[in-house]
């Protein structure tokens, strides 16, 4: 999936959505892993894939916190359609450039999702900064039977 299709993928305005804004500091991580299994339990997915989103979601925005311009918010989106749950999370940063997709983390995403993608844009208020995002996506499992 493209960075464009990503985005088209988890800006779809919808009233299920949820959205998370925090502080960009580790001492939220907790809170974004809960709200991500507690959204993947309700959408019934397995245990296995549950506990796959939560460390995803756990891995990006630990990947971002570290990226993060001093006083930065943290923003997570959850999308939920019929079979799987698309997260987009972002931070400010005095970073030009995207998350690093040859860290040992960005294959840990890769390996938790159906797909990662991550990418940076200017921050559209003139600070200077950039607002770095990771778009992850995680399918509901197909039950054999």
């Amino acid at each position: 999936m493209t960075v464009s299709e990503q985005r088209q993928h988890v800006e779809i305005d919808s009233r299920d959505d949820i959205e998370l804004r925090l502080g960009a500091d580790v001492v939220h991580l907790p809170i974004v892993r809960s709200v991500a299994a507690n959204i993947a339990m309700r959408a019934d997915f397995d245990l296995d894939a549950i506990s796959d989103l939560e460390l995803a979601v756990d891995e990006a925005c630990a990947t971002l916190i570290a990226l993060a311009a001093a006083e930065s918010i943290l923003g997570c989106r959850f999308t939920i359609g019929s079979d799987e749950i698309a997260v987009t999370a972002s931070v400010r940063s005095d970073h030009t450039e995207a998350a690093n997709t040859s860290s040992f983390g960005w294959q840990v995403l890769n390996t938790l999702t159906d797909s990662a993608v991550t990418w940076s844009e200017p921050d559209g208020v003139g600070s200077g900064q950039h607002l770095v995002s990771i778009g992850l996506s995680k399918r509901r499992p197909v039950v054999a039977g």
